[in-house]
This record gives C-alpha cells, sequence and structure tokens, in this order.
C-alpha cells in the first residue's frame, strides 16, 4: 500500500512539472523573439502584425510639440496631420492608436526595443535612418528652411555668415546641416549648431535673442509664423537643402504591418482623404 501512494505522489509530481512545461512554453511562443545589441540593448526580431491585430490596438511614438504634424492643442488634446492620418487608417482595419510620446533623439531605439510599434511624426526617410528602421511609401514631402526675425534682415543663407542658428538635436535638418555643408553650415557661427530637444524651446530662444535663425522643417515653420499674433516678424527663408520625403519608421521585422499600412496609404490617396487632410493642416 504504501508503494502505491509513493506511485500516485510521483506521478502527480511528474504531472505537474509537464504542466508547468507546457504553460511557460505557451507563455514562450506568446513573446516577441529578441536578441541582444552590441550595445547591450534587446531588440524585437520577429513580425508583430498578429500580435497588433488581436489585441486590436498599436503604440506609435511621436514628439508631442511636432506642430502640425502631432501637438497639444490649447486643451491639451493632441491634434495634427500625422495623428489625424494614422488615427483614420487604423481605424479603417479596426485598430486603435496609442499615442506614446518620446525623446525623438531616441525614437530607433524606442523602435527596436519594442516599446512603440511605429515612428509616425513628420519622419523624413534617410539613408542613415533606413539602416535602423524600414520605412513606408513616402506619403507627404517638404523641405528645411531657415527662420528668423525680420527686424534682423536676414533673407538669405549666405546672410547668416558668423552668426548662432539652432535645431532640433537628431531631426532630419540636423542631419542635412552636416550632409551639406556647403548649403548653410559654411556660413554659421563656428560651423556649428545649438541643438534643442523640441523647436519649441528653439523658438523661444530665437524669439528672445539667444539665436539668430532656425533650420526647421517647412510645415512646421509656416504653421508656427502663420499662428502668431504678428506673422510678420518672421521671414522663412527656402535655401538649397533637397526636399525630404516622410514616412512611417517599422522595426525591419514586421513586413506584414508595413505592408498593411502602405496597402491603406495607397487607398487614402487613391481616394481623396490624403489629400483632403493635407489641405486642412497644410492650406495645399
Amino acid at each position: 500500500m504504501p508503494s502505491l501512494k509513493k506511485k500516485i505522489i510521483v506521478n502527480s509530481i511528474v504531472g505537474l512539472v509537464f504542466f508547468a512545461i507546457l504553460i511557460w512554453a505557451g507563455l514562450a511562443l506568446s513573446r516577441p523573439t529578441q536578441t541582444k545589441t552590441s550595445d547591450n540593448q534587446t531588440t524585437i526580431q520577429t513580425d508583430e502584425w498578429s500580435r497588433i491585430k488581436k489585441s486590436k490596438q498599436i503604440t506609435i511614438g511621436l514628439d508631442d510639440t511636432f506642430v502640425p504634424m502631432g501637438f497639444r492643442d490649447k486643451n491639451g488634446k493632441l491634434v495634427g496631420f500625422d495623428v489625424d492620418l494614422a488615427n483614420a487608417v487604423f481605424k479603417s482595419m479596426g485598430i486603435k492608436v496609442k499615442w506614446q510620446p518620446i525623446d525623438w533623439s531616441m525614437k530607433e531605439t524606442e523602435l527596436n526595443t519594442g516599446n512603440i510599434d511605429a515612428i509616425w511624426n513628420g519622419y523624413t526617410i534617410t539613408a542613415a535612418r533606413k539602416k535602423q528602421v524600414a520605412f513606408s511609401t513616402p506619403y507627404h514631402k517638404a523641405t528645411q528652411v531657415l527662420v528668423t526675425l525680420k527686424k534682423n534682415n536676414i533673407n538669405s543663407f549666405a546672410d547668416m555668415k558668423d552668426k548662432v542658428l539652432g535645431d532640433q538635436t537628431a531631426s532630419s535638418g540636423d542631419e542635412g546641416f552636416n550632409k551639406y555643408p556647403k548649403v548653410l553650415k559654411q556660413y554659421v557661427k563656428d560651423n556649428t549648431v545649438v541643438g534643442y530637444d523640441t523647436f519649441d524651446k528653439a523658438f523661444n530662444d530665437l524669439n528672445a535673442g539667444r539665436i539668430d535663425g532656425l533650420l526647421i522643417d517647412e510645415d512646421y515653420a509656416r504653421y508656427y509664423v502663420a499662428h502668431q499674433s504678428n506673422p510678420n516678424d518672421y521671414t522663412v527663408t527656402v535655401g538649397d537643402f533637397p526636399t525630404d520625403h516622410t514616412g512611417v519608421g517599422f522595426r525591419k521585422s514586421d513586413k506584414s504591418l508595413r505592408k498593411a499600412v502602405n496597402k491603406e496609404l495607397a487607398i487614402f490617396e487613391k481616394d481623396g482623404r490624403l489629400q483632403k487632410l493635407s489641405t486642412k493642416w497644410f492650406g495645399k
């Protein structure tokens, strides 16, 4: 009789262990496959589209001060061209967008470590960024411009000779400033730029006279100037920077997600909804 009890106990323990292994295996399969990078960061290596469809939610990262792409209105509500477009695109797929404000200089890290599922916020497509993320098809274009105070009589890039320039750290303008040194860099004081984490802080310094000019995305510049109490106080100068094309940034492993968004963007362009949003936010 004792041997029978012992056998039952042993079988119970084996059963519990086997059940625990099954649970662990199921949890392991439900988690994204991850790997360590050279700087010891964990990056996602699986296509997360199935998880996103199942949960009916996607997390998108943005700089929530970047007008008119994604920013807070006077009531604190998140609004903008990209906010409207992304919400509409995913709504058509039955998915809700969770917007996550991030440090723009850390956007690719936030994406590849899984803190966000996409970058959708006036994200310019560049060769350097293509090494870290996979882009959607372009859906918008603009260029980098110089914003100055009209009273300072700066009407060309050459007029910035020995003057102080500001931009946003890790922005496409910041990249272009160094990539095309003969366009603007050759003129400014010490051939360098004062970096800001957000453009609103840069505009504060411009208005206070701490910098003489601001290199910024054309859409942001014109929207900001148009909404000031005295728009005529500013000069917006277009130089020889190339046209920037804007796209959505995804992890390279998220091929199905990127394909689904590209399909919707094509539909939005064909049926006029993309143009309607452009007219709403850019007036063109």
